[in-house]
This record gives C-alpha cells, sequence and structure tokens, in this order.
C-alpha cells in the first residue's frame, strides 16, 4: 500500500481528543492533524517524537494533514493510522500472498454476517469452505520483541471473536489476522491485563476452531506492505 502523497516529518506537540493532533514541521511552523486512530496508543503518542505526517488537498477534509508514522529507535517505524491494515490486507489476499488464505480466489470485502456485522473479507473458492477473515491491526509493544493486542478495551473485537466462533459453527472457516504495523516485533500475544474480556474470548474462539495468525509488515516513508507471519504465542492463554 503506496501513501497518496509524499509524506513530510515533525515533532510531535501533542494527541488530544483522540482525533487530533498538533505536530511541529521542521520549517518551525505548528500544523494541526488528524489522527486516524481511536485507540490508547500506548507508547506511540509521546511529545518529541519524530512523526510524518501526508498532506492533502482536499477541499471537503476540514485538517490538512493527517498523522501516519512514528519513528521508533533502531530505524524502525511504525504505523497509526487503524485503516490501513485493512487495505494492505485486501492487497495480500488479492495477490494469493497469504499463505494460510492463499488457495482462495475470490475476496469480497465488508459482507454482513453475525448480528449487524459486516465481515472485513469473505473467501471463496470451488471445493472449499468459505473463509471468514477479520483484521486487527497491532501496534503495542512492551516487553521484548512481542507486539501485543489490544491495547485497551475492545467489545467490538471480543463480539467479532464470538461471530466467527458462530462461522465455524456453520462448517465455515474462520480466521482472525492480527497484522502487526510496526517493524520492531518477532511474535505476537495477548494483552490479557489490558483487556481480560478479550482474552476469555480469544481462547474460546480458538478451543472453537477459529484460526488465529498473525503478520508483520514492511513500512517506510512511501508506504506499508504485508510482511512474513509472525508466531501466535502458544501458551497466550487468558484471564480467569
Amino acid at each position: 500500500m503506496r501513501f497518496q502523497t509524499p509524506l513530510i516529518p515533525g515533532r510531535l506537540i501533542r494527541r488530544w481528543m483522540r482525533f487530533l493532533c498538533e505536530v511541529e514541521l521542521e520549517t518551525g511552523e505548528v500544523v494541526r492533524a488528524h489522527c486516524p486512530n481511536p485507540g490508547a496508543m500506548l507508547g506511540l503518542k509521546d511529545t518529541g517524537m519524530r512523526v510524518w505526517l501526508e498532506p492533502n488537498d482536499d477541499p471537503r477534509k476540514k485538517l490538512d494533514y493527517g498523522w501516519r508514522l512514528v519513528e521508533l529507535g533502531g530505524g524502525h517505524m511504525a504505523g497509526i493510522d487503524t485503516s490501513v491494515p485493512n487495505r494492505v490486507v485486501a492487497e495480500a489476499l488479492r495477490a494469493q500472498a497469504v499463505p494460510a488464505l492463499a488457495a482462495y480466489g475470490t475476496v469480497r470485502p465488508e459482507v454482513p454476517y453475525g448480528t449487524r456485522s459486516r465481515v472485513d473479507f469473505l473467501l471463496s473458492e470451488p471445493g472449499l469452505p468459505d473463509a471468514y477473515v477479520e483484521v486487527k491491526n497491532v501496534h503495542l509493544r512492551r516487553h521484548d520483541d512481542w507486539a501485543e493486542f489490544p491495547d485497551c478495551v475492545t467489545d467490538r473485537g471480543a463480539k467479532h471473536l464470538r461471530e466467527l466462533t458462530e462461522v465455524v459453527a456453520q462448517g465455515h472457516r474462520a480466521v482472525m489476522l492480527y497484522l502487526v504495523q510496526r517493524t520492531d516485533c518477532g511474535r505476537f500475544r495477548l494483552a490479557a491485563d489490558l483487556d481480560p474480556t478479550y482474552a476469555r474470548a480469544f481462547d474460546a474462539a480458538r478451543d472453537a476452531g477459529v484460526e488465529m495468525i498473525c503478520h508483520g509488515t514492511r513500512i517506510d516513508v512511501d508506504g506499508v506492505d504485508f510482511g512474513t507471519a509472525l508466531p501466535v504465542d502458544p501458551g497466550a492463554q487468558g484471564v480467569e
């Protein structure tokens, strides 16, 4: 996935009201930008962090910039736009570049299922059970090289796990694909301390046959691309 316009760097002043931030550009100008992320963004919103904004000249948008990336230590990057994972995974699925799902040739996004929900992708192929795929954005890292999800309580995420469990009961495949939108992680586990309810729903869904897979990303100022598979911690059981 390529960014539509070249990104420009700056220093984060603050993120506030969830969807807004202020950034000082290298010219010294202070601008206000859209923050396309409703989550806690732990470790990604500290004052002084070097960030990258995407300018736009769309008269329909209230702000002239959108926040896209954060620079991390050691030359690593993190993407903060929660709409990016679905776009990245869509490209990978259509290119049949997701190993666990490479046998499927037809990809349909946003198909109604469950209780007033839409699955991110419904995959089909003659002779194979339909595969229902939900995608989750992951950008929390607290310990070693572990990527963790979620970074705050997500009732909606737990609902998706329950709906995927119903899909398995109906004889279809159900896949939860966690996309790690940062380049300094090598494995994945749950942040059960941040959302015990989601952790319990994860355990129940996995026990029922929902497939849990995780992939990394390649990130630079030009775009975000689908990366290699990362191991999902087999012992990452939820809390009692």
